[in-house]
């Protein structure tokens, strides 16, 4: 346990911050699979729509330390790819 105030108050900052951080992430994740059936579906209008908003939390996740920019970048990428896969098919 920690005895100095200081660490006592990293502990604390470290708990509030895990809770954002695991929220964030399970975000993501919850779009990221909606993202992915309205692929399945080829509704590329509902997915368009989908990866604005996942484009946006990935953004954000970055901007707030939760994920590497870089992470975020890869990530939107992909998705976008996977998009426009769907539209040049004729989806």
């Amino acid at each position: 346990m920690a005895h100095r105030e200081s660490a006592k108050k990293s502990l604390r900052q470290n708990e509030k911050h895990r809770l954002r951080n695991k929220a964030v992430k399970s975000r993501l994740t919850t779009e990221t699979r909606r993202f992915e059936r309205a692929l399945e579906r080829a509704d590329v209008e509902q997915a368009s729509a989908q990866l604005d908003l996942l484009t946006k939390l990935l953004h954000k996740a970055s901007a707030k330390g939760v994920m590497h920019s870089n992470t975020a970048a890869r990530r939107q990428s992909r998705l976008q790819k996977h998009l426009n896969e769907l539209v040049s098919a004729g989806g």
